[in-house]
């Protein structure tokens, strides 16, 4: 005798596996929180954290750097006028109108297509999200001064040093830098060990089919 009774809710969070959960509720308000937090205070960080060491040891070239790790680790302020690795030097502003419609883009896969359902993947927008803030401030030039070089005005200010050796050079970065890697790596995992949302049967049509199975 088959059983007609609807599917636990243990059923129905079986139907999820990984970080993207799957559903038709309205996205809670605790993810709101999170991607805001995460967005909000990873930029305010960044920006600080960027204002301060400047102010500290001022523009490029006025100080030496200063070793945290002798060799390995320091402080010292650049500033790069393309993009990663200084890729597209002078394109500030193009880099600028991609990050904004980048933001829209995050927002829209979040709340719209409700992303946010994931924790996973609100918590890695998020990081993006604070990030592109960050460095979109200086693209837009919000930190340049007339007294600056003209091509400083649409370049991201970077201050963290990191090499291996004096031939092995990681080109210096921000806190902005590490929140885009670090939502890009979770965006990597999420696409490579868990199946995308589209790949999965929607959750009426898998109970419609569980409901056709117990009446066979």
């Amino acid at each position: 005798m088959s059983s007609n009774s609807p599917p636990t809710q243990s059923d129905a969070g079986s139907l999820s596996s990984g970080p993207l959960e799957h559903g038709h509720s309205a996205v809670g308000l605790s993810r709101y929180v999170l991607f805001g937090c995460l967005a909000v205070f990873g930029a305010a960080i960044d920006l600080w954290s960027k204002s301060a060491v400047f102010k500290w040891r001022g523009i490029p070239g006025e100080s030496d750097i200063y070793w945290v790790i002798d060799g390995y680790f320091g402080i010292e302020t650049a500033v790069n006028i393309g993009a990663v690795f200084g890729i597209g030097a002078g394109k500030g502003l193009v880099f600028a109108a991609i990050s904004v419609v980048a933001l829209v883009a995050i927002l829209v896969w979040l709340f719209r297509f409700r992303a946010a359902e994931s924790a996973w993947l609100t918590f890695a927008l998020g990081c993006i999200t604070g990030g592109i803030i960050g460095n979109l401030y200086d693209r837009l030039g919000m930190w340049w001064q007339p007294n600056y070089p003209e091509a400083w005005s649409s370049g991201v200010r970077d201050w963290i040093l990191w090499q291996a050796s004096d031939q092995w050079k990681w080109p210096n970065f921000n806190i902005a830098d590490s929140l885009l890697v670090t939502g890009a790596v979770m965006l990597f995992v999420q696409s490579i060990f868990f199946p995308p949302a589209a790949m999965l049967p929607a959750p009426d049509e898998q109970t419609s089919q569980k409901g056709n199975s117990d009446e066979d």
